[in-house]
């Protein structure tokens, strides 16, 4: 496990890398889980971080392998039943909370799912302290019960928008004071996402692992196995490119989505795409599998509030295709670093994974830089920490920093 100094610095060789807290402010962020996934890597992240701004960080979820982190980290983990959605559920852990943070003298409450945003603001409110969210989607609202659920994540006292995308939404939704948002993008850990660190061996791990055959020209979806990731467009984009020397890697858990699975099964089948797409299921070592592709693609047909993957992919240098909807014009440099082609066009996005394919080795390597460079100005993980703290300062009063 990579230590606090070796991730974010050591105070022992100079300044702390984030500004100074408040002396004992203690932060409690509250999340439903931490089993996996972005707001829960977010989680950990700005938990080590507050620890390292001289603060206290505590966690409240209902547990999961990543809480180990937290240990190692300095950090606390309290388990609460947060995953639950039952209204009675939430309205218990309101107390639940609100007892915590007495005993905890807690200064901020940080919310970043909506069932534990309800418990925690009115355990907030309840003690007095502020309360802040992290607006994670442009969650869908069928009904008015369910834009009322949703409506929590923007009634904090700040509230962060994981993208010009997502802050938009907000204040066009819920008509939330756009002076109370702050636009953080997601950051990324770029030691980690260095293709100078990939070895070998770990690439041909993987490729044993998925039976990738040799010579062939791997195209890459990532991303769990959900409808509206777009799983379908490609296969209908690889059916209309036609050729039998590729190799298609839908990477990413079904996550008990066995319908859904078999439905994706059953349409290779359909396709004659049998010997040209694989379902390789969850991947613990993302940036190797990056590195195996030749093209990577998100095919997502529903917006995407950032669209981590695609980041990913660029600060490992591949060449990428991606939706145009959603956080897009964001995350990518169109013409520049990525094909953009609109959601759901199959020909679009077959025409395109044809030009990704044939880049000669120059051009390659000239997308590769540009995509590098474009990840390493805008989504450093250390960025994404700075700025939430600077945020937690804001509200506890901190002079600007």
């Amino acid at each position: 496990m990579t230590s606090l100094d070796q991730r974010y610095g050591s105070r022992a060789d100079g300044p702390a890398p984030f500004p100074e807290l408040p002396p004992g402010a203690t932060i409690l962020q509250v999340i439903p889980s931490l089993v996996t996934g972005g707001a829960e890597r977010g989680c950990i992240d700005v938990a080590a971080a507050i620890m390292q701004a001289g603060g206290r960080a505590i966690v409240a979820s209902s547990g999961g392998p990543m809480a180990r982190e937290l240990d190692r980290w300095g950090a606390t983990h309290v388990t609460l039943p947060l995953a639950r959605k039952n209204p009675l559920t939430i309205r218990r852990n309101v107390g639940r909370l609100a007892d915590l943070i007495v005993e905890s003298k807690v200064s901020l409450v940080h919310a970043r799912s909506r069932a534990p945003a309800w418990s925690a603001h009115w355990a907030a409110r309840e003690t007095g302290i502020p309360f802040m969210t992290t607006f994670h989607a442009p969650y869908n609202a069928q009904n008015r019960l369910k834009r009322l659920y949703n409506s929590v994540m923007a009634r904090g006292d700040r509230v962060i928008a994981i993208s010009d995308f997502v802050a938009r939404h907000i204040t066009s939704t819920y008509g939330t004071d756009p002076t109370r948002i702050r636009t953080i993008h997601r950051g990324i850990d770029l030691e980690a996402f260095n293709p100078a660190r990939v070895t070998a061996e770990r690439m041909m791990k993987l490729a044993r692992r998925w039976a990738v055959p040799d010579g062939v020209s791997i195209v890459m979806l990532p991303g769990r196995l959900t409808r509206w990731k777009g799983a379908q467009v490609l296969l209908r984009a690889l059916e209309r490119l036609g050729r039998r020397d590729v190799c298609c890697l839908l990477v990413g858990a079904d996550q008990g989505r066995d319908r859904y699975k078999d439905e994706i099964m059953a349409e290779i089948r359909a396709r004659g795409l049998e010997g040209v797409v694989r379902l390789t299921g969850n991947c613990d070592d993302m940036p190797s599998a990056y590195m195996l592709a030749d093209v990577v693609v998100s095919a997502s047909i529903e917006p995407e509030a950032f669209g981590r993957v695609i980041v990913e992919a660029q600060a490992m240098g591949r060449p990428t295709i991606v939706s145009d909807i959603g956080a897009v014009d964001e995350t990518v440099g169109r013409g520049r670093t990525a094909w953009v082609v609109p959601p759901g066009d199959a020909d679009a996005l077959s025409a395109a994974i044809g030009q990704a394919l044939a880049l000669g080795t120059d051009e390659r390597e000239a997308l590769g830089a540009a995509a590098m460079d474009h990840v390493r100005e805008r989504f450093d993980r250390r960025t994404m920490v700075a700025r939430t703290i600077e945020v937690y300062r804001e509200l506890l009063g901190a002079s600007p920093g």
